[in-house]
Parts: C-alpha cells; structure tokens; sequence
C-alpha cells in the first residue's frame, strides 16, 4: 500500500468496544488488572498491556504504530517535543569519554545539548561542515559514538549527501542519526539513503496547526549495536541482541526514567494530523517555490535561499534527495538587521511567531531569536547573518502572501 492508504488503515492495538473509527484519547494515570500476574508482566515487559501512562498509553502506541508501518521502521517512539526526540537519541547512545561528530550547522538549542547539557557529562562535541565529507571523516575515531545533522539545516537551508555520510558512517562502524523534520517521511524514506535513527518534530508538518508540541524517534533495526563503542549500548546488545539495542534502552530505561512520553491528547490530534499530511505538505510546498521565485523579482530582497530554485547551489542534490519540493521554508536577506525588523513588524498577513509548517504562514528573525543567545562570531560560524527573515509558508493564498511581503517590504 502506498503512504496514503498505510496511514488511513492501521488497526488498534485491541479493538475498541464501540467500533470507534478515530482512536479514542485515553485520558488515564493508570489501568486496572485482572490479576497480580497480570500487573508483573505488564510492568516487566511480558505483556503488551499498559502498566502506567508515564511509560505507556493505547493513544500514544497507535500513533507509535502508525508511524513504524509509515516509515517500515524497527520502532517508533512518540515524545513530547522534538528537542525530547534528539535528547533520547543522542543520550541512548552517548558515553563519557566519547564524542558526537556533528553539524555545526544546527538549530541552536540542538548545538546546546550538545555542547552544554551532554557536554557536562563528559561528551565531547565535534562540530563540522557536513556538506564536506572529507572533514567529516577526519573528525571520526574509535570514540565516536555518532554522526548527527539535518538533512536541510534550519535556517542555512544547507543540504548533505545523505549517502555519502551513510557510507562513512557505517565504514567506521558509526550509528548515523538525522533530523528529518523540514522534509516529512511521506516524501523522504530516510532508510532508503542509509539512516540508522530519524528525529522529528511531530510539532510541525505532523500536528500541523501548532495544536500541540511532540517529537517522534525512529529506530530502523539497520545499525549493528555490538560494533558500538558505548558501555551501555554494549550491555543491550548482550541481552537483546546486535539489532534491538537502541530501542530496548529507550523503551524500557529513557522513557521510564526520563518521563517524556507524549501525552494521549496531543497522540490523538498528531493521529488526525498524519492523515491530511500528504495533502497539506504538497499544497504547503508548491507555494512555498511559487513565492520564492516571485521574491527573486523584488529588488528589496537582496537573497532568496530556497533549495528548490534551480539556481540554489543545493538544488541538484536536494531535488535527488527531496524531489522538487523540498519543504515549505524558505529565507530572504534584506540589506541589515534593521530592514529586517521592519520588514516582519509591518507583515499583516504573515504571522510574526516561531515554528514551522503550521497551516498559517509565519516569519522570524533566526539571529534575535532561536540563535539569539549565541555571540556574533558564533552566528557567523554557523552562517547565521543578522540580515536574514526565515518565512515558513502556511494555507493562505498565494497572492496574498506576496502581497503581504511586497508592502512589508514598501
């Protein structure tokens, strides 16, 4: 079946009583047991049933079991927000004394973690230039625990040679873990360019409305845990063998002693976003590359950045890897920071707020704002200029879009 028909057929876990058609929010600390062996094996992992909603919830496990037929992953677990996702990835696989090889092209709290938070606990961070593999390669060594990047970075819009990393990760022995959320996996098959754990903010094109915050971890059973170099990892592979590593330590220790399992109700509209999210990205992208190419007309605008131009020195890549709609974000440079301030406080239609791909169009400032806590020379070694306005396209007209920014710009 194709993605369409996949996402509109996954049976319950357990029928539901009434025949509902759209899973029902489980709205429950607890559940009850028919005996106490009952409540040993669900609490030991002997059984399927929920034990507590902390760990698990039928809501939650549909959308789980929706996105692992989707994708044709190993596993999916649903987490309350993205960051959550890239937090429990890179901590299931992370050890002191060993390091991360990742972009220097990030989202800015993505370089926190990994500089700061796991920093302090005694990994170290190795950040690179992705879209150059031979520098990639020279970061790696026997302590490298993991290649982490996204496959378009926020708000660069950069674009690595997905294979070309998949190749280097797995000739060294490395598990390669991508942030996939500016292409969804309707379009982008993330196991099919050779990526061993996929994060994403369901929060985006997913939810869709910004009705709620969410991350999804897919495991695709692809990685062999025993070549891994952390301790941890090493015990699982004893116990569960060199394929089901990873998700046995976030399902059974991350997510029952970290406690960021996605809440049912946020589950049940992220459910009901999944099956409009084909539709909405289509409709969001096809606008999205009409409207950057009517900006590349206006004089004000000194850059248009948009990977499905086919003057994008990305272009050729992204469209191999994406196709031709590579997303429903694209970026202007105005001629200074202050033109970009008053270019976004004069928008009426465009909505002056962070996020992306909400059915709304929405406009930011990167360097102010998600990046605004780091340095000046520090934006500039990420390639984040002050002149530079991220617009993430929504459902609106696109006429009326254009015609927003062309006043905003007068």
């Amino acid at each position: 079946m194709q993605y369409e028909t996949k996402v509109l057929t996954t049976k319950y876990q357990k029928p539901d009583p009434y025949g509902a058609l759209s899973m029902p929010i489980y709205h429950t600390a607890s559940f009850e047991f028919p005996s106490a062996k009952a409540m040993s094996d669900a609490f030991c992992g002997r059984s399927m049933a929920p034990s507590y909603a902390r760990i698990v919830n039928p809501t939650v496990s549909h959308l789980e079991e929706r996105v692992r037929q989707i994708t044709g992953a190993l596993s999916a677990t649903a987490l309350n927000t993205g960051m959550a996702a890239i937090h429990y990835a890179l901590t299931a696989v992370s050890a002191a004394g060993l390091n991360i090889v990742a972009s220097k092209h990030l989202f800015g709290n993505s370089v926190s973690l990994i500089r700061e938070t796991l920093g302090n606990f005694g990994v170290e961070s190795r950040f690179v230039d992705f879209t150059n593999i031979q520098d990639v390669v020279e970061q790696i060594d026997d302590k490298t625990c993991a290649l982490f990047f996204e496959i378009i970075t926020n708000p660069q819009l950069f674009v690595a040679d997905i294979k070309a990393l998949s190749e280097i990760a797995h000739r060294y022995g490395v598990p390669l873990i991508a942030d996939t959320t500016i292409v969804p996996f309707s379009v982008f098959h993330a196991n099919e360019f050779g990526v061993d754990i996929e994060v994403v903010s369901s929060t985006k094109y997913i939810s869709g409305g910004g009705t709620g915050l969410g991350g999804l971890l897919i495991d695709y059973g692809t990685y062999d845990w025993s070549l891994h170099p952390s301790p941890a990892m090493q015990s699982r592979t004893k116990r569960v063998g060199k394929k089901l590593a990873f998700t046995a330590r976030v399902k059974t220790e991350l997510v029952t002693n970290l406690g960021s399992l996605m809440t049912p109700q946020v589950a049940y509209m992220e459910t009901l976003g999944l099956d409009t999210l084909d539709i909405r990205y289509r409709r969001q992208s096809e606008t999205t590359l009409w409207l950057a190419s009517q900006c590349q007309q206006l004089a004000e605008i000194k850059r248009v950045n948009y990977t499905g131009l086919e003057d994008n020195p990305f272009h050729e890549l992204s469209e191999q890897q994406f196709g031709p709609l590579p997303g429903a974000v694209f970026t202007i440079d105005l001629e200074s920071k202050e033109a970009a301030f008053s270019f976004i406080d004069r928008l009426q239609v465009i909505h002056r707020a962070t996020n992306l791909f909400d059915r709304k169009s929405l406009a930011i400032h990167p360097a102010s704002t998600i990046f605004g806590l780091f340095t000046p020379e520090q934006c500039a070694e990420m390639s984040v200029p002050d002149t530079t306005v991220r617009l993430s396209i929504g459902l609106e007209n696109g006429e009326d879009l254009l015609e927003d920014i062309k006043q905003a710009l007068k």
